[in-house]
């Protein structure tokens, strides 16, 4: 009897709360801001972007700030009858209290001057009730073996992109120090006498017409297959990381970092692909390569060849690189092998729509321009005659937003690949791509011919011909490996050791 007596004690203690955790929460301030919220017809307005009704902890205040939302949204007056009012109408009013709990909410606070404040902390504490929940989601999973801990990771990412992109908020500015600033980049540009603003390109025409990829540009290069879109990109890369010597990172998801540095090699060095692949260079080409590697070798491009990269495991090394290595530029090869793993969509258009709406958003945060391939769809191929063949911004594919977050959409287009070699003025296209500016947000569109050389993955200023200098692209005989009147090369293959870098 003793016993029963002593456990009935123990059951009626109160909780010890040294034992356990408390939800964060702030009842009392709940109640306060609510309150202020129906004795100031303006309050709504000062708060409605910091809470939603499930920023409030207890559930009848979700209720009644609900009700609040939508009398304010309608254009109706909020007080403590009108709130009831709504309550009533939805069939919540008894679940809240009734009555006399607005009352007590709206006679409960005296004036509104605190409301922004209180309504943050608010906001925080549901913040770190969502970061808890996370946490203790993310946990129990990392227990479970029968989940993969590599896909534990995407969801981990992807669910924290969420709640950091949903309570992600800027405040707006006065316009006087944005006119300051503006003003300041037109007299730094004034100090250009090249009219350069962003990272030149390398060719001239199309520098003239964009000023170069500007800070914080979404721009999108696309093209149908055999077009040359990743010619043209390594081509830039090559430009501006080992001409320019401008900092800049290439992700590549089609391509191994071995096989990109090959195009690039082929690229700088005139060197046929295949010939990269097999070896067999000829005489001159050795020299080419002893010749013009030296540019490549030491240049500011970082390249990254992770598969499936994810836009979350983007802004991560994008961050990083920025930080460490002042990268200006990036480029991605390509878009839609990009995933957002981790986060739910009903479809792949939708998934697709949110990398490009990251991709904008990240090249905003880090003030450079980003450059991402992307492929179009075949509706090219079914049409017909020289205008039908040329893209259209219609044909991007997978997703109407790509055109709609980019800045700039270019479209590289070789109408000698359709057989068609005379353009509407009577230009030669033999040899020859348009660079099709079909979107500029900040600038005219237009179209820019380069030279393509597709041997050499490489494309050229057509003012750069210099036919005399150019690599010869027949066959011949390999005579030795000594070049240079009889020196060896360094890159010979019948050089002992290491190569010199």
């Amino acid at each position: 009897m003793a016993e029963q007596t002593n456990r009935r004690r123990k059951a009626t203690q109160p909780l010890d709360p040294t034992l356990g955790h408390l939800q964060p929460q702030a009842l009392e301030i709940e109640k306060a801001v609510l309150g202020a919220l129906m004795i100031d017809k303006d309050a709504y307005a000062i708060v409605c972007e910091i809470l939603r009704p499930e920023s409030f902890y207890e559930p009848r205040n979700q209720m009644v700030y609900t009700a609040i939302r939508d009398l304010s949204m309608d254009e109706k007056p909020v007080d403590m009858l009108t709130v009831a009012d709504q309550l009533a109408k939805s069939g919540k009013l008894e679940q809240v209290g009734g009555p006399g709990y607005i009352a007590e909410l709206s006679s409960g606070v005296a004036t509104s001057a605190n409301i922004e404040y209180h309504a943050n902390i608010i906001a925080q504490k549901s913040l770190a009730r969502q970061l808890i929940s996370f946490a203790s989601s993310i946990q129990t999973k990392a227990f479970d073996e029968t989940i993969d801990v590599e896909d534990l990771m995407q969801e981990a990412e992807g669910s924290l992109f969420e709640l950091s992109q949903h309570n992600m908020k800027k405040d707006y500015t006065a316009i006087d120090p944005v006119i300051a600033q503006a003003v300041k980049g037109i007299q730094d540009a004034a100090k250009n006498t090249d009219g350069l603003t962003g990272v030149s390109t390398g060719y001239f025409k199309l520098d003239d017409i964009t000023s170069g990829w500007q800070a914080s540009d979404l721009v999108i290069i696309a093209g149908r297959p055999a077009m040359g879109k990743t010619s043209f990109a390594l081509s830039m890369a090559k430009n501006i990381a080992a001409d320019l010597r401008t900092p800049m990172a290439f992700f590549s998801l089609e391509m191994s970092n071995v096989q990109l540095v090959n195009r690039l090699i082929s690229n700088a060095c005139e060197i046929q692909g295949s010939k990269i692949l097999n070896g067999q260079l000829q005489r001159d080409e050795w020299e080419r390569l002893d010749k013009n590697i030296n540019n490549l070798l030491g240049a500011p491009l970082y390249v990254d060849d992770t598969p499936g990269l994810s836009v979350f495991e983007l802004r991560t090394k994008a961050r990083r690189l920025v930080r460490e290595h002042g990268i200006k530029l990036i480029m991605i090869d390509y878009l839609q092998l990009m995933n957002a793993n981790g986060m739910r969509f009903s479809s792949r258009q939708e998934e697709v729509s949110t990398i490009s709406r990251s991709l904008k958003g990240l090249a905003k945060e880090l003030n450079i321009p980003i450059l991402a391939l992307s492929q179009l769809n075949r509706g090219v191929e079914s049409r017909e005659g020289l205008e039908g063949k040329r893209p259209q911004l219609s044909d991007l594919r997978e997703s109407g937003a790509i055109e709609q977050d980019a800045d700039m959409v270019l479209f590289v287009h070789r109408p000698e690949y359709y057989h068609i070699y005379q353009d509407d003025n009577g230009r030669d296209l033999h040899g020859m791509a348009q660079i099709i500016i079909a979107k500029h947000r900040k600038g005219a569109t237009g179209d820019v011919l380069l030279t393509f050389r597709g041997e050499f993955t490489r494309f050229e200023n057509p003012e750069d011909k210099n036919i005399d200098n150019r690599a010869p692209i027949g066959g011949g005989e390999i005579i030795g490996s000594k070049v240079n009147g009889g020196e060896e090369s360094p890159f010979s293959p019948s050089m002992d050791g290491p190569l010199p870098f």
